[in-house]
């Protein structure tokens, strides 16, 4: 099963024919080739999409991204998030010792409400005006070395769109008919089909992570491997420690965690989801590597399953 992140509405059809490809190039790559075929034809009616875009554009749906902001609650959650992001661009660039990166990260800092140093909320911007200076923030943070592949964003604004998908499934409120929140329904979109009888093995990406976790709390069937790709878990007080239960542990049906993070991605903070997750009560727990990826568009799920320390691993427990 294949469970998609942020950004706009998807064709699930297209959209799992492409990860299949993407995942054919990656086991080609890490010599099964044997198995490409049946990757791109014979196991593609075993392989479903979860497709929960729609969700963020139905009648509950708030109508403008900025509109997600609209309450003192959301603008701290976004505040904060932004922050975390500039805190582990920042990190990283000082691991590496690259000044450049670290100059762009000061920049950013400087922007952010309250210099950065305050408690994530001004209560003399607006929604809008906060959206307007977050977005500032990341768009400057996009111009690090590395951080100028996630083409797929022009600038901040359109990328603190997307990441208010986040802040929305975690604030667990906008209720349909029934009284279901976005994040339960969510949830319930992602299983909905899977057979708890049959072995699952769960490929999710970017908030598909964040969504693919809680929904495997309460699974009852094996799950072989859960694999996790740019992965923001981790991601301090704005997404960890909201998370669903607390403190945070591995889904006990989960038998292997594979986490794969690029250090070019602007979404993953804190890459080492294992340092802060408990195990499962067998004692599973995330094993994280990082890959790198050349070019644009890093933060996809396809650029990370053409990797062959990606696709080797998920290709051996799909033949197990």
């Amino acid at each position: 099963m294949f469970v998609h992140g942020i950004g706009g509405v998807r064709d699930a059809e297209r959209e799992r024919r492409d990860w299949l490809t993407a995942l054919a190039a990656g086991a080609r790559a890490a010599g099964h080739a044997d198995v490409v075929s049946g990757l791109t034809q014979g196991w593609l009616a075993e392989t479903r999409f979860a497709d929960y875009s729609d969700l963020f554009t139905d009648d509950q749906a708030q109508g403008d991204a900025s509109d997600a902001l609209d309450e003192a609650q959301d603008a701290a959650f976004m505040t904060a998030l932004v922050e975390a992001l500039v805190d582990e661009v920042e990190q990283q660039a000082a691991e590496r010792g690259d000044r450049r990166t670290l100059v762009v990260a000061a920049d950013a800092r400087a922007q952010l409400p309250g210099g950065g140093a305050g408690d994530g909320t001004d209560d003399e911007q607006g929604a809008g005006e906060l959206f307007r200076v977050l977005g500032g923030v990341l768009t400057t943070l996009l111009q690090a070395p590395g951080l100028r592949g996630c083409a797929q964003w022009a600038s901040g604004v359109p990328l603190l769109g997307d990441l208010s998908q986040v802040g929305r499934y975690l604030r667990r409120r906008e209720r349909d008919g029934g009284g279901r929140t976005l994040d339960a329904r969510i949830r319930e979109r992602v299983l909905r089909g899977t057979d708890p009888g049959r072995p699952l093995i769960v490929v999710s990406h970017s908030l598909g992570t964040v969504v693919a976790f809680e929904a495997l709390r309460g699974y009852g069937g094996r799950v072989p491997l859960l694999m996790t790709l740019g992965s923001p878990l981790a991601t301090g007080a704005a997404v960890l420690q909201r998370l669903v239960p607390q403190p945070p542990r591995t889904p006990d049906r989960v038998e292997r965690w594979l986490n794969f993070w690029d250090r070019d991605d602007i979404v993953v903070g804190r890459p080492r989801v294992e340092r802060w997750m408990l195990p499962a009560a067998s004692g599973v727990l995330p094993v994280t590597e990082q890959v790198d990826s050349d070019g644009l568009w890093v933060h996809t799920a396809t650029k990370y399953l053409r990797h062959a320390a990606v696709a080797g691993p998920l290709v051996e427990a799909l033949k197990a």
